[in-house]
């Protein structure tokens, strides 16, 4: 069972490491690139490329979002099974990741989707129209700011999954504390 146990913990994190990576690094560049522009055409490309990158980063979110939860899940296993809690750092790291994953997916998302809509809609006013585009603009980059750090904490998390703390052979070091 501690070998299942550590399996699923690991496999999860890389999964969850690797579509960071994808994601931050390939697929959302791959959305404003020149290649895209030039399937898109000109009169397209602005506002459907962006609306693509949206349904993918919903899809992100969700995989993110199984993920999250169960690193939550396998660190309570670890807790009631082995009886074993990770230190301040190593809990406060995963669930500042869980915490940024649920606030980009619940709060930046959808606030994205309606600066995207208001930015195109031909029914708005060019002051509003200007002022979501620069909003999208602003709020997308920090998005994108975030991924990239959340990428580097997934894999600092990964890493930690991978390497756990050596335990002492014969005595607890509990014995030791006075």
């Amino acid at each position: 069972m501690i070998g299942f146990l550590r399996f699923v913990g690991l496999l999860n994190a890389a999964v969850w490491f690797g579509a960071a990576l994808f994601y931050t690094l390939i697929a959302s560049p791959a959305f404003a690139s020149r290649e895209m522009g030039d399937l898109l055409t000109a009169r397209n490309f602005p506002f459907f490329s962006v609306a693509i990158a949206q349904i993918v980063a919903s899809r992100y979110f969700q995989l993110q979002l199984v993920c999250s939860f169960l690193a939550l899940f396998h660190v309570l296993a670890e807790w009631l099974y082995l009886g074993k809690v990770p230190r301040r750092f190593w809990r406060g790291l995963l669930f500042t990741l869980v915490a940024v994953n649920l606030a980009g997916g619940l709060l930046l998302q959808p606030r994205l989707k309606n600066w995207h809509h208001l930015a195109f809609a031909l029914n708005t006013p060019a002051e509003t129209r200007k002022s979501a585009s620069r909003a999208f603009r602003a709020w997308h980059t920090t998005a994108e700011v975030v991924n990239f750090l959340m990428a580097g904490g997934l894999g600092v998390y990964l890493w930690r999954l991978a390497n756990p703390p050596d335990p002492t052979r014969f005595v607890s070091a509990s014995k030791f504390r006075t």
